[in-house]
């Protein structure tokens, strides 16, 4: 068994490098396009299928596909375009509860596994000198909702409901569960 994380992510290389150092990388350039009246829950999921299926090569794989939205009040928030759209979606968080998709995808030959995991997550309010501190410091164009909770932005999280690693990008329980639960791999 290879075990292949489809994610040219930092985060989730590293939330996966804890249970097992025995994977490699592959990134995904497909489409990342969605139909507009896709449920904003199902994007993620969606995403994730595509990003796994178009880096699998063989039946020997285990490719794991993942992508992570921020969802508040209907609206989706991905990654950024600039930092301005950074500070736009942090104003709106602040002082409310927002959800964290993370689409999980794993497949293996012709057979594929994939899910929506979703956790809770409230901010306290928040000042412009803070939102704009932490998008200078960080420039978190890279991030879904435009922020990382392993950042300076864990400050502004007064309460979170569910898997924090979801909230970085994998999560992490829900995975080894389908890993070993479907196809028989237990990492830990």
């Amino acid at each position: 068994m290879k075990l292949i994380l489809g994610s040219k992510s930092p985060r989730r290389r590293e939330i996966l490098s804890m249970v097992t150092e025995n994977f490699e990388v592959r990134v995904s350039n497909c489409d990342e396009s969605y139909e507009e009246n896709t449920p904003l829950c199902e994007v993620p999921k969606i995403l994730a299928e595509r990003k796994a299926r178009a880096i699998l090569q063989g039946s020997e794989e285990i490719v794991i596909g993942c992508d992570t939205v921020v969802v508040y009040e209907n609206e989706l928030m991905g990654k950024p375009c600039d930092k301005a759209d950074a500070v736009r979606m942090l104003k709106k968080l602040s002082g409310t509860t927002h959800e964290v998709i993370s689409g999980i995808c794993v497949c293996q030959g012709g057979k594929s596994y994939s899910e929506a995991v979703t956790t809770y997550v409230t901010f306290r309010c928040l000042t412009d000198k803070e939102i704009n501190a932490y998008v200078e410091r960080y420039n978190p164009v890279d991030k879904a909702g435009a922020y990382g909770i392993q950042e300076m932005a864990g400050a502004f999280v007064e309460k979170i409901d569910g898997d924090f690693y979801n909230v970085v990008g994998l999560p992490l329980c829900r995975l080894c569960e389908i890993l070993k639960n479907e196809f028989s791999v237990e990492l830990i």
